[in-house]
């Protein structure tokens, strides 16, 4: 059976979440029937379990030097355990760059809510990724790490290795990466990775509804708050700005372009340790209704954030191996409007998904 070999930029919450999520999925082989927590049991031929992590990068020494396995579970990482029986993967967790890695104010918090750098010197990242054999490259590098973003982006070119930008860093809708991975025939999907269930689709979710029976939106905002090391970083202004962005793109798209700029908010960056992975966002949108009737909707979401994206995670990462099979190079248009926030294109969720679906069955190029 084929497997999908992949590499692993960044061991934090997210990677423990996705790595679990693959061995608590490990027995869905073939069923028809739905399985909680998965948007497709198989994707083509691909199963959860046919995915194997074959190399690892991170700058933190309590997890730079040890097996990917036990890694996952060191601090800062603070997600809920779904699979504590964790086979040995002999994967281990190389150093990576640090460069811009690392937001200088972190420095001021406790070492168990951040990264410690550790002192050995980084590795030969391409050689690493040719010895293993990857075939995708997953970058879940802390939002703002824009040079880290690019020196794995170029590994990525260089290795042949489908690229997987799960951050709001720009590589995928930026025109420039997009022409670098079109030419050299290699597929990408990005940016900035969606939650299954989480603030953004839920949003965008509400205001298409409101849209379709008839309302007109007039004002909306989305405020976000975590205990996680992505939300300690995202203190810093100039990162957090770059979130927000991203999760305006995405609301904007399912707003009539007229809309006021000042009628929508997001903040995405509220730090509460005591929450750990736990993220609690507060959606309200003011509208119109019949005769012009004010209506107001506010919603509360509380969910565990990493466990959350592991799913898209999963598909991205079929979808990837797919177009790797099919010789389709660049950007996969379909997979990125459904699966995140800042596609090159945006599509609403219904069309979006549609595309997708027509991608994994073969009848669309990307």
């Amino acid at each position: 059976m084929k497997k999908i070999k992949v590499a692993v930029v960044g061991v934090g919450n997210d990677a423990s979440s996705l790595l679990q999520g693959i061995f608590y999925y490990r027995n869905v082989i073939r069923s028809t029937k739905p399985v909680i927590g998965l948007m497709h049991n198989l994707v083509d031929i691909y199963k959860v379990s046919d995915i194997i992590p074959v190399a690892a990068f991170d700058i933190d020494k309590r997890k730079v030097g040890k097996d990917l396995s036990r890694a996952i579970f060191e601090k800062p990482n603070c997600t809920k355990i779904i699979y504590s029986k964790m086979p040995n993967l002999g994967v281990k967790v190389k150093m990576g760059p640090v460069l811009d890695g690392l937001a200088e104010h972190i420095k001021n918090y406790p070492e168990e809510e951040r990264p410690v750098v550790a002192k050995e010197k980084p590795i030969n990242v391409i050689k690493e990724l040719k010895n293993t054999g990857a075939e995708i490259l997953i970058n879940y590098v802390p939002t703002g790490a824009q040079k880290v973003t690019e020196f794995y982006a170029k590994a990525a070119l260089e290795t042949k290795c489908a690229f997987l930008n799960c951050t709001p860093n720009l590589i995928a809708s930026k025109k420039l990466w997009l022409e670098k991975f079109k030419e050299e025939k290699i597929p990408i999907i990005g940016d900035d990775i969606k939650s299954q269930i989480g603030a953004t689709i839920l949003h965008r979710a509400l205001i298409d509804l409101l849209r379709e029976r008839g309302c007109e939106i007039k004002k909306t905002y989305q405020l976000n708050m975590g205990g996680n090391a992505d939300f300690l970083n995202m203190l810093s202004l100039s990162r957090r700005k770059l979130k927000e962005t991203s999760k305006m793109k995405s609301l904007r798209s399912q707003l009539l372009p007229c809309m006021p700029e000042n009628n929508i908010y997001t903040s995405p960056s509220n730090y509460v340790p005591w929450l750990k992975d736990n993220k609690i966002c507060y959606i309200r949108i003011d509208a119109r209704n019949f005769s012009g009737i004010p209506l107001e909707l506010e919603v509360k979401l509380s969910v565990e954030d990493s466990p959350n994206s592991a799913g898209c995670v999963i598909d991205a990462i079929r979808i990837l191996k797919l177009a790797l099979e099919r010789g389709i190079g660049g950007p996969i248009i379909s997979a990125s409007a459904y699966l995140t926030k800042s596609p090159p294109i945006q599509y609403d969720d219904k069309k979006a998904k549609e595309i997708m679906e027509e991608f994994i069955k073969g009848r669309r190029g990307n």
